[in-house]
């Protein structure tokens, strides 16, 4: 907390510790300011300028009575030992040695202290902490992350208690730092790193598909990981941390693998001359136990990670249910939703397709049943697969 009353400054830390306090986990709640030793504070009263006291003259003189002024050196052998003036040792260790005290004026009258200033008793500050030229007090606090969650009370000191002691305090800002600070900076540099990374993964997947919308059905397989990564440290219930995003970024390269398989198989069987839908649904079949398999094993993997209890292994486990729980979802939304997205996709280009393409006078749309495939028999005739699909061919009349 910042501010330049250092009153003010105490009073809202002494408030602020107190509301930490009340959340469970927390504990060794302190600040880092420090009161000084116990001092007399010498103010000069109006007035003193008229019989020639300053306050400078006023410093000399209480220094010279406590401290002491040199008088004069005497050479001893080769060293000089200086003579210094000053009270006696009984009158510099005691209170009254101040109060009793007399004042020198410019004419040589001596008078008492007291009618020139007013001498109060206070503390001095052993350490003044500053940021950008404004007193600070810092209020630090550990907490058992098995009990509390340190995001959880921070959002809510945020939303709640922070905003009114401001109100409370005119002129004080606050600020976090610590874990709360190196994580948001951490958030900062992820993002943009993040979203640098999907580019890259979009423009590779555009370079090989030759595509702009295949490469967005592959890279759906992404929100599909996130929401399992989510459910998953629900049912673990562990609190999403910094490590869970960092789990989130590399299931990011992982999940796209399966997707991946299915369109490039899908791609394949349209290039042999297979209907669309037909080639769909055998990307599906053929390809269900690869995708099973290149999930699986991943999980299995990282699966002893999840049920290590060490101290080390705490801080990877976030990162290992994250990857786990995300991969299996995805791969589980990826073949019901990516061969259905495909089509969405192709009739969508389709559709656009025939609008910019009307059908001229005279001509007729009429639709011909071809076999998907022809099998060549031992006899070199050709059978007829039992599946039928449907062509739209256009016949000029």
């Amino acid at each position: 907390m910042s501010g330049q009353d250092f009153e003010q400054l105490k009073a809202a830390a002494a408030e602020l510790k107190a509301e930490i306090a009340t959340y469970p986990g927390t504990f060794d709640i302190s600040d880092n300011f420090k009161p000084g030793k116990v001092e007399q504070k010498i103010r000069i009263r109006e007035g003193s300028r008229s019989i020639g006291i300053t306050m400078r003259d006023l410093a000399r003189q209480i220094r010279q009575a406590f401290y002491g002024e040199e008088a004069l050196r005497i050479q001893r052998n080769r060293d000089d030992v200086k003579v210094m003036v000053r009270y006696a040792n009984q009158e510099r260790t005691s209170l009254a040695g101040i109060e009793e005290m007399r004042i020198r004026t410019l004419s040589g009258q001596e008078i008492p202290i007291e009618e020139v200033a007013d001498i109060v008793p206070g503390r001095a500050y052993s350490v003044v902490n500053r940021l950008d030229r404004k007193r600070t007090i810092t209020v630090i606090s550990d907490i058992d992350e098995s009990i509390g969650n340190a995001s959880v009370i921070v959002n809510e000191l945020k939303s709640g208690f922070l905003p009114t002691l401001v109100k409370r305090f005119p002129g004080i800002t606050y600020d976090f730092g610590c874990q709360e600070k190196r994580t948001s900076e951490s958030l900062d540099s992820f993002k943009s790193g993040y979203m640098l990374a999907l580019m890259g993964i979009f423009l590779l997947l555009a370079s090989q598909f030759r595509s702009y919308f295949q490469p967005v059905i592959i890279m759906m397989a992404i929100p599909f990981g996130l929401i399992g990564a989510i459910l998953g440290h629900l049912v673990m219930g562990i609190d999403f941390t910094i490590i869970s995003i960092f789990g989130i970024v590399a299931l990011s390269g992982i999940v796209v693998n399966d997707s991946l398989i299915l369109i490039d198989f899908i791609n394949r069987a349209i290039r042999n001359g297979v209907d669309v839908h037909q080639a769909v649904i055998e990307s599906g079949k053929a390809r269900f136990r690869p995708v099973l398999l290149t999930s699986v094993t991943t999980i299995a993997g990282l699966f002893p990670l999840l049920l290590e209890r060490s101290f080390q292994a705490q801080f990877l486990i976030p990162m290992a249910v994250s990857i786990c729980f995300g991969l299996l979802a995805a791969t589980v939304l990826t073949l019901l939703y990516v061969p259905a997205l495909y089509l969405i996709v192709q009739d969508v280009i389709n559709l656009i397709s025939r609008r910019d393409k009307p059908v001229e006078d005279g001509e007729q749309i009429t639709e011909v049943r071809k076999p998907a495939f022809t099998v060549m028999t031992t006899d070199g005739k050709q059978k007829a697969n039992k599946g039928k699909r449907k062509e739209v061919e256009k016949v000029r009349r």
